[in-house]
């Protein structure tokens, strides 16, 4: 069992203990294998895919696509941003929509956005967003508890910006032992730390206040998505004053934010 070193402290506040006691996948892992979600089929051509880009925003257009008079045409979005004139001729734009293309469109089969991440599927171009929002190789938001973090990437870059940049302590194993001291009870902070035996998870520590009282709160989310989250339990401990408390539970992923864990 890895445990770290008590932090010093002169204090005579509250001490707690807080302890992993064990992290274990509930099943076997599943055969990793890319299924198809979509239709199958060749890529279009990019004199299509530059037809289909909002001359304002660059993005894929989505019904209802606008046009000017002259042909111009725009996503229904930047139709309101550009007060309803054409950024290329000046002309009114009015609610003339290229139907034309919209029915091109539909013909389309379109790789995901996230290929370069390693998903390899091709979907009807109207089907692409919606797999989008849920695609398992969409990056994910960094799960640091203690600011508003912006930066996006795959797991490991996560890890490794987790551990540069925001010196989050890293504890190789299944099991983690961690002795916190706090001098004052009002005052609120939070801790992360990173657990990594072959798949990575974070242990979150927080105080804060509820009312007019100090709540201190850990749990444990797994670097990955739900499905794979769900295939390990975890057992936390909590000791202070010759008292102790230990719950068990699954692992939330980081797909779910520390606020909405944290508040749930």
């Amino acid at each position: 069992m890895l445990s770290k070193k008590p932090l010093e402290s002169n204090s005579t506040g509250l001490d707690y203990e807080v302890k992993m006691s064990k992290v274990e996948a509930n099943n076997k892992p599943a055969r990793s294998g890319n299924a198809s979600i979509g239709k199958h089929g060749l890529h279009s051509s990019n004199g299509v895919y530059e037809l289909l880009e909002c001359l304002v925003c660059t993005n894929l257009m989505y019904p209802p696509i606008y046009q000017c008079p002259n042909g111009h045409t725009l996503c229904s979005n930047c139709k309101l941003k550009v007060h309803n004139t054409c950024p290329i001729c000046r002309y009114e734009l009015g609610n003339i929509r290229c139907l034309a293309l919209e029915k091109v469109a539909e013909s389309l089969e379109v790789p995901c956005r996230y290929q370069k991440l390693g998903c390899h599927d091709i979907f009807p171009y109207y089907s692409k967003l919606k797999h989008e929002q849920h695609c398992r190789f969409r990056s994910y938001n960094c799960p640091y508890a203690g600011s508003e973090c912006s930066v996006t990437g795959d797991i490991q870059t996560l890890v490794d910006h987790l551990k540069d940049d925001h010196k989050v302590d890293m504890h190789d194993g299944c099991t983690f032992n961690h002795r916190y001291v706090k001098s004052n009870p009002h005052e609120v902070e939070n801790a992360t730390w990173m657990l990594t035996e072959l798949r990575q998870f974070c242990l979150h520590f927080e105080a804060f206040q509820l009312g007019t009282a100090p709540v201190y709160m850990a749990f444990l989310r797994f670097m990955g998505d739900e499905k794979e989250a769900k295939k390990f339990s975890y057992s936390l401990e909590v000791g202070a004053h010759s008292r102790k408390l230990t719950w068990q539970g699954i692992p939330r992923s980081i797909r779910d934010s520390h606020r909405k864990v944290r508040d749930s």
